[in-house]
Parts: C-alpha cells; structure tokens; sequence
C-alpha cells in the first residue's frame, strides 16, 4: 500500500470523513501533517497544492486534493485501485 499524507488540523470535519474513508478502504497508517500546529507546514502545504483548506490528502506521490475530491475518486472506484497500486 503506498504512503498516505494528510495535511490536517485538530478540529477539520472534512479531515476526520476522509481519514474515515481511508480507514474504511484498508489504510492503516496515515502520515498527518497538522498545520494548526505549524506555520511552517501550512506554507509548505500552499506551496505544495496551490490550496488553503484542509484537509490536502496525497497518495504516494499523487496529490488527490481534498475530502471531496477524496470521495469522488471512491465514486469512481479508482481508490482502491491507487490504494493496491502501491
């Protein structure tokens, strides 16, 4: 299974739906990156995604976006398919 990335905070709903999934979908660990916590890690998240919100979910090196992004890609079967291909 390849890594799973996350950039989070503590009180993110759409954070806590996605990790949901994930779990749901087989993944055991999930790397979280809080950037409630650090500054640092939120500008890099920007950088990084070109976005602001939470929570930013990567897939190996594929970035998939964010929670709904997340659930659409499952709509379309192709989680599993990422998630076996690592």
């Amino acid at each position: 299974m390849p890594r799973v990335r996350m950039y989070t905070t503590a009180v993110c709903p759409y954070c806590h739906r996605a990790k949901a999934l994930l779990h749901k979908r087989g993944v055991t660990e999930i790397e979280e990156i809080r950037i409630d916590l650090d500054a640092q890690a939120r500008a890099v998240m920007m950088r990084e995604t070109g976005r602001r919100t939470v929570p930013q979910i990567y897939i190996g090196d594929t970035h998939v976006g964010g929670c709904d992004d997340l659930y659409a890609l499952d709509a379309r079967g192709a989680l599993e398919a990422m998630l076996r291909a690592g």
